[in-house]
């Protein structure tokens, strides 16, 4: 044996089965392991630092994203007026299940991303076919995003196209993807992508372009918006609308080719031209919007009790009405729901950017002069202390009241008429004698309790001249007033703005039920406009001293209506009366609202409806305190039990009913008259006292009327 072949054999290892292995297949092995070793710590770095990387694109921009142009909408969810972002851009707030055609979504997906609500994020057939089409036509053909991933680059908007970008956006899109549901993804994309300009999202390019909402899109329009944020700045329609045409027609050739679309619909929708213009956005009710605006803060969405329907049609109305009246006149129009105190429109001026009516001034809430809009809460007041009823009769004759000495519009005088008369003639006379008998003091009160801000001049207190318009008060506060007339005695304060948090709003006490019916059965006899139905809206016009404002405020058993008339600056008007200038466009309004008048309410349980010759003698005919003659010692009724503000006990029968209360009376002029909550209860007789059935628990009004017409009214609680 040589040498060589024993190194050999020495070098030879038995393992335990007796098999021979070679030692270079030892080191072999060793070395693979080092570079499975060093493959897998590369791998490790790689992920490291691809792990690294993601971290270090921080958080989802979610909250910027997610920021859009306030937007002002009816009571039904309708936009009124859009505020564009701090930036100038247009970003309405969308849902795709409610405010977009199904149509146009079954385009845009097809379009951009078949397998949206399938895939996370990314697409990977989407990505193989992009490539394949890249290699095998040299260009690229389609991108290979996903909607979701376009969304990311819109979160995230940059300028470089590389394969780095591109990797971000997947991998962002897998982030979205996990912390959003496909709707939120798909509203999200329809709110931030772009359509030329500074038109973001759907909404905007709908209504910029075509002048509608995206619920109800045609083909064409839907080919259009899917075809336009593929590049937006060229296929822009106020600019390029023959490139955006030619986009429109290839998004439909495709769908042709998908089977999506019948060819015939195609074609027709290839024959429809682009719009070529942008369209305003809508700016219905602008001053109700502002007002919404700086009272509600960080709201992206405020929801108005207006309706966009009728506000639109009462906007026109104002608008025709002020052109036809003059260059300097401005209209105002506030409609509520007498049932809620809804404000249901509100026209603040004929025209919003007319500098020469200043139309952005709200003349709604413009503190003016009410001329006779008073008149029937002076009368309410007077059938609610029940020494007038509206078949009594008045004089309407020259008469002085201190150093005031009213006189009627017409400068002339009736004589002697009903007071109801009175009333729907609007005689001054009449109504500053039932004023003077009522109180200045309590009518103002009485006004401010019901919700009114009566503003009088300085160092002024209420007198005599404020029921022919010697106070301050606005156009919404007036509709409250007439508002609770309808409603039978008491108001609501009027509401424009709906809050999540809303409190409940109290009613407000004008004035009795029945006083309040009796004052609505007198204004609906008034004679209408001309060309008007008689007896269908309850109403008054007013018109303030030296023609400066003319007015009207109405209702039925639905709406109340208030219109003003008059310049901004409070120049006089030679000519300007309410009748002529502000009554027809109130029944115009109501004609507008598209339903026929309501009917007033029935009268309340008791009221007195008779003919003069049937009345109590006391209410036969009114005199004022001047007249209240006597002689000897006679002194004017009191009721000296029970006494004003007093609780009263009174034992149930056995049938349940309230026993009988004693009055007992002093002093006035026999016959005198008791009148429970202003429904007469028969005449007292010479003993002065009557048992008096109560009206049920609660507080009760009692009044007693002498024959020569002086009066003592105390309120009392029953219990």
């Amino acid at each position: 044996m040589t040498r060589a072949s024993t190194t050999f054999a020495a070098s030879e290892k038995e393992d335990v089965d007796g098999r021979v292995k070679p030692g270079h297949d030892g080191r072999r092995k060793r070395r693979l392991l080092r570079i499975a070793a060093v493959a897998a710590l590369g791998a490790l770095l790689t992920i490291g630092a691809f792990a690294a990387w993601v971290i270090s694109l921080g958080p989802l921009p979610f909250e910027q994203a997610r920021q859009i142009s306030t937007t002002i909408v009816d009571r039904n969810g309708k936009l009124l007026r859009a505020y564009a972002m701090a930036d100038g851009r247009w970003r309405l707030p969308v849902n795709a299940r409610t405010g977009v055609d199904p149509s146009y979504l079954k385009l845009l997906l097809a379009y951009e991303d078949r397998r949206f609500y399938s895939h996370h994020g990314v697409d990977p057939q989407a990505l193989g076919r992009a490539a394949w089409q890249l290699v095998t036509s040299g260009r690229i053909v389609s991108g290979g995003s996903t909607i979701t991933m376009q969304l990311a680059r819109l979160m995230e908007p940059r300028r470089e196209r590389s394969l780095s970008a591109k990797l971000r956006q997947m991998v962002r899109a897998i982030q979205i993807e996990r912390q959003l549901t496909k709707d939120q993804i798909l509203d999200l994309y329809l709110a931030l992508a772009p359509f030329g300009g500074n038109l973001e999202g759907i909404r905007a390019a709908s209504i910029a372009y075509f002048g509608k909402e995206p619920k109800r899109l045609s083909l064409a329009e839907a080919a259009v918006l899917v075809a336009l944020p593929q590049s937006p700045e060229t296929r822009r329609l106020d600019r390029h609308p023959e490139v955006a045409r030619i986009a429109r027609d290839r998004v439909l050739d495709r769908m042709v080719e998908d089977g999506l679309v019948p060819t015939e619909d195609a074609v027709q929708a290839k024959a429809v031209s682009v719009p070529r213009l942008r369209k305003p956005m809508p700016i219905l009710a602008p001053h109700s919007a502002d007002q919404a605006l700086s009272t509600v803060k960080d709201s992206p969405v405020i929801k108005l009790t207006l309706e966009s329907g009728l506000q639109k049609v009462l906007e026109a109305l104002a608008r025709d009405r002020a052109i036809a009246l003059g260059s300097n006149i401005s209209v105002a129009i506030v409609a509520v729901d007498n049932e809620s105190g809804d404000v249901l429109a509100h026209v603040g001026s004929p025209d919003y950017f007319d500098d020469r009516r200043a139309g952005q001034v709200d003349m709604t809430r413009a503190v003016r002069s009410p001329g006779s809009t008073l008149k029937p809460f002076i009368y309410g007041l007077a059938f609610e202390d029940g020494f007038v009823h509206p078949e009594s009769l008045i004089d309407d004759r020259p008469i002085r009241f201190g150093s005031y000495a009213p006189e009627n519009f017409d400068m002339t005088f009736q004589g002697t008429v009903p007071v109801r008369k009175a009333l729907q003639l609007s005689l001054n006379v009449p109504a500053i004698a039932l004023l003077d008998r009522v109180g200045s003091s309590r009518l103002s009160s009485r006004l401010k309790q019901a919700g009114a801000n009566l503003v009088l001049p300085k160092d002024e207190a209420p007198g005599l001249a404020m029921g022919l318009g010697g106070v301050g008060v606005t156009l919404q506060d007036l509709v409250q007033l007439y508002s609770g007339l309808a409603r039978l005695g008491n108001t609501r304060p009027l509401r424009e703005i709906v809050r999540a948090t809303d409190d409940a709003r109290d009613n407000l006490r004008l004035m009795d039920p029945v006083a309040a019916w009796q004052v609505g059965n007198v204004l609906i006899g008034t004679p209408p406009p001309e060309n008007a139905a008689h007896n269908r809206i309850a109403f008054k016009t007013g018109t303030s001293y030296g023609y400066r404002d003319a007015w009207s405020v109405g209702f039925d058993g639905r709406l109340t209506i208030g219109v003003w008339v008059g310049r901004p600056d409070g120049a006089p008007v030679p000519g300007l009366v309410g009748r002529t200038a502000a009554a027809p466009i109130l029944f115009d309004a109501f004609a507008r609202t598209g339903k026929l008048p309501a009917a007033l309410a029935k009268p309340p349980k008791g009221t007195l409806v008779a003919s003069n010759a049937k009345l109590p003698l006391p209410l036969r005919r009114f005199r004022p305190v001047g007249e209240l003659v006597r002689t000897g010692t006679e002194q004017a009724p009191r009721i000296q039990f029970p006494l004003n503000g007093s609780r009263i006990d009174v034992d149930r029968g056995n049938g349940g009913q309230f026993s009988a209360m004693p009055v007992k009376i002093a002093g006035g002029v026999l016959p005198l008259t008791m009148l429970v909550n202003g429904v007469s209860v028969g005449e007292i007789d010479s003993r002065r006292q009557r048992l008096v059935e109560p009206p049920g628990p609660g507080f009760a009004r009692l009044t007693v009327i002498d024959a020569v017409g002086a009066a003592d009214t105390v309120v009392i609680r029953i219990q």
